[in-house]
């Protein structure tokens, strides 16, 4: 693969760079009064008003973004859409019969339900349902991942039309990986362009009565406002929507855990280099390397293609990512060890952005009726799909308590610090993702040299071990 040499570090990301240059909305213009105040401008704000206005329109509600709507994780990820959330397995577990059922059609109705939005809001956002394949190659150890996932998935009471099996033969017909070992096969699963629905959504929203503030950074709040420097909404519905970028707001700041993720995108493919791929359909595709990939085929047909990234001490969130250079050559190694068939491909764009990690390693939606303060998040990376259903389920929280969605397992009442597990104080969580971090990397870099069997188990082991922990 060509060095990163000429790579282009946009200011958000390919995808906001695809839009042009945005005029930020104006900011808070001074003390405003509300029924509901939504502080982010990402998918779960954006989500939140839509549907609290959806269901009872005549709510007034503004959304306090601290700079444009889509500028975190919303603007920056890999542009997958998944009809399914973090921790289903850890949420399902203890529910049985019609309430496990009922779960699980709310998880795959993610999907169905934003076709309806984009259909009925005629938002184009690139969406296209090609499914995804979550592969096993390079080294056994992949297998073994995948078929153990396939299983829990089965224990949940999925079924063969959700996640399936595919052999060896089957994936390479669609996706033409280096040693193809099997993949599970779902077509629960979209590609989109991110940025472009954020900014839609806006719009949408806007549409609808929502007012919109931008540079609009809070800075605090109290029992009945959220405050900014350009003054203080007063809302008797406060909602806090900003994953990763909680880390100044004591209210959300240990129920979260900021980590970066770093994204690539290659120079436009030739039909020839896409055949020699695969990916006809525009799937995604993962690999169960313990670095965790993610890729897609955009429209403009590049690849784009992440991994796991880091953390920075004390959970501030980054948005800059030019001086990460060593990183994304990682990054661009690891995509050629998946397509050695893109070897002189150029790597044109790099990017990254935060997300937030629960401590429970589920996602939630949180709100405390007495109170009227709320929050919904927890994405772990899965936040394009989820945050629908979760901004659903916090909107009924809030005007329609007893829905069936507000009696889903991520449904909580209650303050966030009474319902949600904290992250352990500095230095802890910071020496507990270095630790985890060190591991995943010795555990890739002994499965895919071939090292001996035993050192595999060893680092396989380790990952096992710190990943109880973190649950």
């Amino acid at each position: 693969m060509k060095p990163l040499a000429d790579v282009h570090y946009p200011d958000i990301s390919l995808w906001m760079a695809d839009l042009g240059p945005a005029e930020a909305r104006p900011a808070l213009p001074g003390d405003r009064q509300f029924d509901v105040a939504i502080v982010g401008g990402g998918y779960t704000g954006l989500w939140t008003a839509y549907y609290l206005k959806r269901r009872q329109p005549s709510l007034s509600i503004c959304i306090l973004e601290r700079d444009i709507c889509g500028f975190g994780a919303s603007g920056r990820n890999g542009g997958w859409m998944m009809a399914a959330v973090e921790g289903e397995q850890k949420l399902l577990a203890g529910l049985e019969g019609q309430h496990r059922a009922a779960a699980r059609r709310a998880i795959l109705g993610i999907l169905p339900e934003v076709e309806q939005v984009l259909a009925r809001e005629q938002i184009d956002c690139d969406y296209r349902r090609g499914g995804g394949l979550f592969a096993a190659a390079r080294y056994p150890e992949q297998r073994e991942t995948q078929l153990a996932h396939l299983a829990h998935y089965r224990e949940l009471g999925y079924g063969e039309e959700d996640y399936r099996w595919l052999h060896s033969g089957e994936l390479a017909e669609r996706l033409r990986l280096h040693q193809p070992l099997g993949a599970i096969y779902t077509p629960h699963v979209a590609r989109i362009h991110p940025a472009r629905l954020a900014r839609s959504l806006a719009q949408c929203v806007a549409g609808l009565g929502v007012e919109i503030f931008e540079q609009s950074a809070v800075t605090g709040f109290t029992d009945t406002a959220v405050l900014t420097a350009g003054g203080a909404v007063t809302a008797p519905v406060r909602l806090l929507a900003v994953e990763g970028f909680s880390w100044n707001l004591p209210e959300q700041r240990r129920h979260v855990l900021p980590v970066q993720s770093r994204v690539l995108a290659t120079e436009p493919l030739s039909d020839a280099q896409w055949r020699a791929v695969g990916l006809a359909e525009y799937e995604v595709f993962s690999d169960a390397s313990p670095l965790i990939t993610y890729a897609q085929r955009r429209a403009d047909n590049r690849l784009v293609f992440g991994s796991r990234g880091s953390y920075r001490f004390g959970g501030e969130p980054r948005a800059d990512f030019r001086a990460d250079g060593a990183a994304f050559a990682g990054i661009a190694r690891l995509l050629r060890a998946c397509l050695p068939q893109l070897e002189d491909v150029a790597i044109t764009h790099c990017w990254g952005g935060t997300l937030g990690i629960p401590r429970r390693a589920c996602p939630h939606a949180v709100f405390d009726a007495a109170s009227g303060f709320g929050t919904a998040g927890g994405y772990l990376g899965e936040g394009v799909g989820a945050a629908n259903l979760m901004a659903r389920t916090l909107a009924d929280l809030v005007v329609a308590p007893d829905s069936d969605l507000a009696q889903m397992p991520w449904a909580h009442r209650g303050l966030p610090r009474q319902v949600l597990r904290r992250w352990e104080p500095e230095p802890l969580r910071w020496l507990g993702y270095k630790a985890t971090d060190k591991v995943l990397g010795w555990e890739e870099s002994a499965c895919a040299r071939a090292a001996p069997a035993w050192q595999r188990r060893l680092w396989r082991n380790a990952s096992a071990a710190l990943a109880a922990l973190r649950g």
